[in-house]
């Protein structure tokens, strides 16, 4: 079974998909005349409060939460394993497929705000699902069929991914870590405490997860990223001879680090796009859910500020491990023998290790704390998305009985958890994509005409006028 489910895994993450994701960033560059362009304004909205907006929380709020999601141990151990398995080379694929990225999470975010909804309490609703519903409605207000598959389709794999990748695995990572450093904590104890962390947030709502990402994120991430400006500091000497060979690598057959690890195009770029592409989420619809429950005057506004996310997990968060991590091999090729024997998940995590080793006393607790904290961020940030998921499709007697799976599942991901769950999870996590992104390109060239009026027009400060319908039933 593990095997069959490995095969589907290998598929679904295959060249395809890929160049489906890649393809859909570079097209949705053009299309919203490269919006990237607007970053700067976009991280000076992201720090500002909009009292004038409607939502349930602040816009800054809501991009904490979902960088809290996307920061996590995939921008550590997955920048790791792209290196090992594809060389120096996927870093620079990664950062190109987070640039190309922003116009993707700009676009998505923008949908899920102007056809998000409120729920029976009035609390605001959003996401993939409500996309497929509202914007392909007939004038009558029937649905046809094929949309409301799209809706249901999206929701239903979006809860698998939550409770796999969002509470099992990481719950396991922050396990694992814990029990290597400290041999003596039991997994059971290490359990318990994350069950007891995750549970006394979660049930409180999406005012409660963003208060504690509000604060956590900022933390964890710039803690993060001063390791790793130090460790190249000390690096120094081989910086410039590091971003020679990752551009290198990224176009030419070269072997590195004294032929320990060998790298081509293809797989420069296959590695180096699919952990890009698993690091900044762009494309799978999650960061869109919470960013529709934000204080905003129009969806420009608050999709502007969300497209910042991606820039901050790929761009920056995940090219200063890379240049860590390669500049470590290069003054430090003693390292790679027993690590790069087998690049797994494990071995991607001992480069991690043996890279801020570097620091004397600092660097390993810097990173097990970095790691456990990314770790609980994503748990936080997943369960929202799961809970809006299951509310579409359940309504609101079915947000408890997740949230007691979700945590419960953070217990059994934390004292091991078999391959078929983080196999399972890992397949929901792109077939999510898959109907989110058709989504977005039916409505991208709606989308590009309204940002040319808010955005490139200065009408930011404009209030959309179309009204937040409130939703009766989960399906609509």
């Amino acid at each position: 079974m593990i095997e069959f489910l490995e095969t589907i895994d290998s598929f679904v993450w295959g060249p395809v998909m890929i160049a489906f994701l890649l393809g859909t960033h570079i097209y949705l560059t053009f299309r919203t005349g490269f919006i990237q362009r607007k970053l700067p304004q976009a991280i000076r909205m992201s720090v500002r409060r909009d009292p004038d907006g409607k939502g349930d929380i602040s816009s800054f709020g809501a991009l904490a939460t979902a960088l809290a999601a996307t920061i996590g141990t995939g921008s550590i151990v997955g920048v790791a394993t792209a290196i090992l398995a594809g060389g120096p080379g996927a870093v620079f694929w990664m950062w190109i497929a987070g640039i190309f990225g922003i116009a993707t999470k700009y676009v998505e975010t923008y949908a899920a705000v102007k056809y998000r909804v409120r729920d029976k309490s009035g609390a605001m609703m959003g996401g993939a699902m409500f996309v497929w519903k509202r914007a392909f409605a007939r004038a009558d207000g029937s649905v046809p069929w094929w949309a409301t598959l799209g809706a249901v389709a999206f929701a239903a794999f979006a809860v698998i991914a939550t409770i796999g990748t969002g509470s099992a695995v990481q719950a396991a990572a922050i396990s694992g870590i814990v029990t290597s450093a400290a041999p003596a904590i039991p997994a059971v104890a290490v359990a318990v405490v994350i069950v007891a962390a995750v549970a006394a947030v979660i049930f409180g709502g999406v005012r409660s997860i963003a208060r504690v990402c509000e604060w956590l994120v900022p933390i964890m991430a710039g803690a993060y990223a001063l390791g790793c400006v130090v460790i190249i500091a000390m690096n120094g000497g081989v910086i410039g001879e590091t971003l020679g060979l990752i551009v290198e690598c990224a176009f030419t057959p070269k072997a590195a680090f004294g032929g320990a690890v060998g790298s081509g195009l293809m797989m420069a770029l296959q590695y180096g796009c699919a952990r890009g592409l698993f690091s900044n989420e762009s494309g799978l619809g999650t960061a869109p859910i919470v960013a529709a429950a934000a204080k905003t005057k129009n969806p420009a506004e608050q999709a502007l500020i969300s497209m910042t996310g991606a820039f901050w997990s790929t761009v920056v968060i995940c090219a200063l491990t890379g240049i860590v991590l390669v500049s470590t091999m290069i003054v430090h090729p003693e390292i790679g023998q027993d690590i790069l024997a087998n690049p797994t998940i494990y071995t991607g995590a001992a480069l991690a290790s043996a890279a801020f080793a570097e620091i004397p006393y600092l660097g390993t607790p810097i990173l097990v704390l970095g790691m456990c904290a990314f770790a609980y961020s994503t748990i936080l940030g997943w369960s929202y998305y799961g809970n809006r998921c299951v509310a579409y499709l359940f309504g609101p007697k079915g947000i408890k009985p997740y949230q007691v799976i979700y945590v419960a599942v953070a217990f059994f991901g934390a004292i091991g958890v078999g391959d078929v769950v983080w196999t399972i999870s890992d397949i929901g996590n792109a077939l999510m994509a898959i109907p989110n992104i058709i989504a977005i390109l039916l409505l991208s060239g709606m989308i590009a005409r309204e940002t040319r009026h808010f955005v490139y027009d200065d009408h930011l400060d404009e209030v959309a006028d179309e009204p937040v319908p409130r939703v009766e039933s989960p399906q609509l």
